[in-house]
């Protein structure tokens, strides 16, 4: 890492695309160490704000793979406004379980949900303007944006992040112990 002023405290967003939310569960699970967080971060998106949309961060977490057209608008938001972008756990990563219907043409996959299967679409693929267009394929966050670090895991653990973020607000390169990487 450049040698950069640290901040008096670091504005922090967290996001997730197409996944469990597992990796969110993760963060959330540093448990008593987030009020020591809050000494030396400020939030702006992520699931204990509320805020829909990212402001200006100097830390950007985001779990999940890019499975669809909204996906990819809120990863190229995310980006933009994040100096530091994190890819959180193995859907970011490499697609993760989301990405197995990548050796599935599109169309199949919405025939056998909708059309096959039984359900409550009634035979009937979704084609309203409000839904966002799935791609035709799963994408880790790195085929879309450029990312800077990665935290490996499904999920990672609450140890993992803690170290990353640990090592981000000291303004050190991260150096995540391998101990700390496993997939549950």
């Amino acid at each position: 890492m450049a040698d950069v002023t640290l901040p008096a405290k670091f504005r922090v967003a967290t996001a997730s695309l197409a996944g469990c939310f597992g990796c969110h569960m993760s963060f959330l699970d540093i448990d008593e160490r987030l009020f020591d967080l809050v000494k030396h971060v400020e939030f702006d998106r992520s699931p204990l704000t509320d805020i829909k949309h990212v402001g200006k961060c100097d830390i950007g977490l985001i779990e999940g793979g890019v499975c669809n057209t909204e996906n990819v608008h809120v990863l190229r938001e995310f980006r933009h406004n994040c100096r530091i972008l994190v890819a959180v756990g193995a859907c970011a990563i490499n697609g993760g379980l989301p990405a197995q219907r990548n050796h599935l043409p599109l169309e199949g996959v919405l025939q056998e949900v909708y059309q096959t299967s039984p359900g409550l679409a009634a035979g009937l693929i979704p084609d309203d303007p409000e839904l966002p267009l799935p791609l035709d394929k799963v994408h880790p966050l790195h085929e879309v944006v450029h990312v800077d670090y990665v935290i490996p895991g499904c999920p990672p653990s609450a140890d993992a992040i803690w170290s990353v973020l640990g090592d981000l607000i000291a303004g050190r390169e991260p150096a995540l112990a391998q101990r700390l990487i496993h997939f549950d």
